[in-house]
């Protein structure tokens, strides 16, 4: 298995988006789910996607250590590549993936900006696209996203979030979670994986799509992403 038949597992392009880089350069995307229903996988096997294709990741975890982190990616790379042997291709995607944890209360885009200067200066590690998991999306962190738009406008950059809902969170007209729909505006899409009886389906809340699409689920098994009809 190559490199290039990894990058066809990319979640996004069985939402019908074609293109390698959906988010611009300083833009948003999101993945909505409660808390254990798969965002962090979601996220990664979009980050590892990304990586085969020589773009440089750093995943900024608010949660967990990095030994967790890193094994997230190792799991989800395993489930991708199954049986073939492909361990040449692991290690070449493992410099262009940076891993960075922050507490919550340390948290901040001042804090944020001052280590990405470190490492871009440094010529340690320059990212095209940044995951950000564990960030509330609550009134504390509501004035953060312009500052963070800016931040990734001046590093040339997207963020993808990981947010956190809840089972009962209310939601506009548009289906869309209101403590989301506050910052929805500064976000290019966001998705959102959302529980049905024993399946999770993927729901696109956001985006420059509007076609239907095929119903997409979360295997529980491996949390990757699957067509329905398959």
């Amino acid at each position: 298995m190559t490199k290039k038949d990894v990058s066809l597992y990319n979640p996004l392009n069985l939402i019908d988006y074609e293109t390698e880089d959906i988010i611009p350069e300083g833009g948003f995307g999101a993945v909505l789910a409660r808390a254990g229903v798969g965002k962090t996988a979601f996220l990664v096997q979009i980050a590892i996607s990304a990586l085969v294709r020589g773009k440089n990741v750093l995943h900024i975890s608010l949660d967990n250590p990095v030994e967790k982190v890193s094994l997230w990616y190792k799991e989800v790379f395993s489930n991708l590549v199954k049986q073939y042997k492909t361990d040449r291709v692991w290690e070449s995607i493992l410099p262009h993936r940076f891993i960075m944890t922050f507490k919550v209360e340390g948290f901040s885009v001042p804090k944020l900006e001052e280590r990405l200067t470190d490492l871009t200066e440094q010529n340690i590690f320059s990212p095209d696209i940044v995951v950000i998991d564990g960030l509330p999306f609550d009134e504390s962190t509501q004035n953060s996203f312009p500052g963070l738009k800016a931040l990734a406008k001046k590093h040339s950059m997207c963020i993808w979030f990981a947010v956190r809902i809840h089972r009962h969170e209310q939601q506009n007209t548009d289906g869309m979670p209101v403590r989301f729909s506050k910052v929805a505006d500064l976000f290019d899409l966001a998705i959102q994986l959302k529980p049905e009886g024993k399946e999770i389906h993927v729901r696109t809340l956001k985006g420059a799509k509007t076609v239907e699409h095929p119903v997409l689920l979360l295997d529980p098994s491996t949390m990757m992403i699957k067509n329905s009809s398959l």
